[in-house]
């Protein structure tokens, strides 16, 4: 049994101190979400669709911020698995911030693992309901799955906070509804 404990020691995190809150930036994304629903074209949306982007990408301290890092730029390598590895801890450390499943649910969902994409997509939208990339990714992932009524709902409440969204071109009109 002498060997039990090292290898405890050897599975545990790296880091021992635990993830900081995330801070409430509610007032910034609130006035990127009012810009979104006044912007009068793609154009005029892109400032703040970039600005609620780099929020969510700030990650809450340092050890946060090269998980997340390192997790991005595992997958645009198309290295998944060393992705889901640096975000897997990612969420171990900060289980209450948002962007650390939604961008292990996007890797997910580029490696073709859907229901493991959507429960992320889950957790993401438990934290931050409001998570436009949450949503328009929940979509593309239940449209993947052939849940096309439930893919709808998604989308339209991904548009419904940014109308010019790109994903907007997949909402469909139930049949009958046209004049």
């Amino acid at each position: 049994m002498r060997w039990f404990f090292p290898l405890l020691i050897a599975a545990a995190p790296a880091f021992a101190e635990t993830c900081p809150a995330v801070p409430d930036r509610s007032a910034e994304k609130a006035a990127h979400y009012a810009g979104l629903l006044a912007a009068t074209n793609e154009q005029g949306a892109a400032p703040h669709n970039a600005g609620l982007w780099d929020i969510w990408l700030d990650a809450p301290d340092a050890t946060a911020q090269g998980l997340l890092d390192r997790g991005i730029a595992a997958r645009r390598f198309g290295d998944f698995l060393a992705s889901i590895a640096a975000l897997d801890r990612l969420v171990d450390y900060c289980p209450d911030y948002a962007e650390g499943y939604n961008q292990r649910a996007f890797t997910y969902f580029l490696g073709g693992r859907f229901e493991q994409s959507l429960a992320d997509l889950d957790r993401t939208l438990a934290i931050d309901p409001r998570h436009i990339g949450a949503l328009s990714g929940k979509g593309l992932t239940l449209i993947e799955l052939g849940r096309t009524d439930a893919a709808q709902e998604a989308l339209k409440a991904a548009v419904a906070l940014h109308p010019w969204l790109t994903e907007r071109s997949l909402i469909t009109e139930a049949p009958g509804t046209d004049l």
